[in-house]
């Protein structure tokens, strides 16, 4: 296999060598990959149809000499899903979530750390230091354990002790640092220096970047066989936006290598626009991208409660990632902890995926992105999942996420009646009554699944703008959620036939459109309703307390 090392900044080539971390000729430690582009471009995708689906198959694009298949955990090539319920919702239907919880240790780090391990291995290194807030250390962890290898993981004392636990369980050496995730690089780099030994570090790691490549590989591939009826037949697709929450940066900087490098070859057209999202504690990136500043101003303090964010100077990562940014029509964006962690709650109810807040961080910004209008309905939009919520932290839950239930004894009634005494605990006789009016069945169905996911109400369901009339006046539920433009009679008629009838007169009415109102229609419903939404805003805790508080 055939590949050399050039420098970012004077362009010098070398050989690779896992030891050799910086320039020969300028001292640069910002170097990068390259290979025989046109030779692979032609000859890859031949190979690539009967070879394993995992990380190892675009082995010609790896700066690893003789990959040692041994060592593999199964990393790479986790699933690309489309997000029906959540694109139904924001109006944007073609979102994809790159699932990389289903990595061997449930983090996009797999990747990092197989390669790595790899090269390490090939060259005769036994020994390595890495610093972590949590993910990286876990699967270096895993992987070194397998390559028969000892890890000194250097971890801040905020990552959760059952992380710090598992990174243990591998056999690694846990460090714990009392301090910022800045200075506990510090730390990790010095003893490294000392002792001699091979330090990982993030995205100046070559290793680190050409694994995060194989991202872009497998989106292209996957995406072209979710848009495309031919399947692997068609031309290889790039979705419009990737979007990933970022610390240090060297997952996008991975990604967009793959993606340029596909359009090297002549495999794809286009490179996505990149949204990389921080939390707001902790956005030098952002803040400084915003400024329009060439360079990141640090954040001394950070204050986010999502650790694995938690990178207060992102040295010169920010100026090749802000530079990809800018060339691909992007944005930075920051999300507090408070939106990270309803996304999450978001993301698990809506889509059945359960994520890390890093992961949230993505999430709350890709809805951000499409309120402000920057993502637009018609884009195709590939997020990362960059990994599991194991578990998942209190802080993120809440109060009153369980509910008590006492079982009567056999001596205080029957068994039938305990039984039945326990489950009126659960579910009693009569709750509040929500009636939703809406002619798209995903959407009500949708609605449903919010509301009976966060308090217990009866809720009744009617098609169209004249079922849903007979039905709040035959029922005459507590509250009315009701689209605008629906066949039969329209929500406007809707609300004014409720407020004529004095057995309906008082309900309250939400209502919830995609439509854009036109000042006459804003008149048209003035003093008749309670609350107009954004079906999008059913994602924010907005509509939700609307609900309860008119409940009450």
């Amino acid at each position: 296999m055939s590949f050399i090392i050039k420098c970012l900044d004077c362009g010098h080539n070398a050989p690779y060598y896992p030891t050799s971390t910086t320039c020969p000729k300028c001292g640069s430690q910002w170097r990068e990959a390259e290979y025989d582009y046109e030779l692979i471009g032609k000859t890859l995708p031949e190979k690539l149809k009967t070879r394993q689906k995992n990380l190892w198959r675009f082995r010609e694009l790896l700066p690893v000499r003789n990959p040692n298949i041994s060592l593999s955990l199964g990393e790479g090539y986790t699933p690309l899903i489309r997000a029906a319920n959540l694109g139904m919702m924001l109006g944007c239907p073609n979102i994809f979530i790159k699932d990389e919880r289903q990595g061997p240790t449930s983090s996009f780090k797999d990747r990092q750390a197989a390669v790595t391990i790899a090269a390490l291995k090939e060259a005769g290194i036994t020994e390595m230091v890495a610093a972590s807030t949590g993910n990286v250390a876990i699967a270096y962890s895993a992987y070194a354990s397998r390559a028969g290898m000892k890890l000194w993981a250097f971890v801040t004392s905020l990552v959760p002790s059952v992380k710090m636990r598992e990174i243990a369980l591998y056999g690694s050496q846990v460090i714990k640092i009392t301090g910022s995730y800045d200075q506990c690089k510090q730390v990790a780099a010095e003893f490294a220096r000392q002792r001699q030994l091979y330090l990982d570090m993030g995205a100046r790691t070559i290793t680190s970047i050409e694994a995060m490549k194989t991202i872009a590989f497998e989106i292209a591939d996957q995406l072209t066989r979710a848009l495309n009826e031919e399947g692997a037949d068609a031309p290889l697709q790039t979705p419009d936006w990737y979007v990933q929450a970022i610390s240090g940066g060297m997952g996008p900087l991975g990604v967009y290598k793959g993606f340029r490098e596909m359009q090297q070859m002549g495999w794809t057209e286009k490179i996505p626009a990149f949204a990389p999202i921080q939390a707001e504690g902790c956005a030098p990136m952002v803040h400084s991208w915003k400024k329009g500043l060439a360079k990141a101003e640090p954040v001394t303090s950070p204050k986010t409660h999502i650790e694995t964010l938690a990178t207060g100077d992102p040295g010169r990562a920010y100026e090749f990632l802000k530079s990809h940014v800018d060339s691909t029509g992007g944005a930075f964006e920051s999300v507090t902890d408070e939106e990270a962690f309803r996304a999450m709650h978001v993301l698990a109810k809506m889509e059945g995926i359960s994520a890390e807040p890093a992961a949230g961080a993505a999430f709350a910004g890709l809805f951000k992105l499409i309120r402000a209008g920057v993502i637009k309905p018609s884009d195709t939009v590939v997020v990362n999942c960059t990994g599991h919520t194991m578990p998942a932290e209190a802080g993120v839950l809440g109060d009153n996420w369980s509910r008590d239930v006492k079982f009567p004894a056999p001596t205080e009634a029957p068994q039938e009646e305990g039984l039945l005494s326990a489950l009126t605990q659960v579910a009693p006789e009569r709750f509040p009554k929500i009636a939703i009016v809406e002619d798209t069945r995903e959407a009500r169905r949708l609605i449903r699944r919010i509301l009976q996911a966060q308090g217990n109400f009866t809720i009744l369901e009617a098609e169209n703008g004249r079922a849903g009339l007979d039905l709040i006046q035959q029922e005459l539920p507590d509250l009315v959620i009701t689209d605008l433009m629906m066949p039969e009679m329209d929500g406007f008629s809707v609300i004014e036939a409720l407020r004529s009838n004095p057995e309906t007169a008082t309900i309250p009415v939400i209502v919830a459109t995609a439509k854009e109102l036109t000042p006459d229609e804003k008149n048209r419903l003035g003093g008749r309703i309670q609350a107009l939404m954004q079906k999008g805003d059913f994602l924010n805790d907005e509509f939700l307390d609307e609900v309860k508080s008119l409940l009450k």
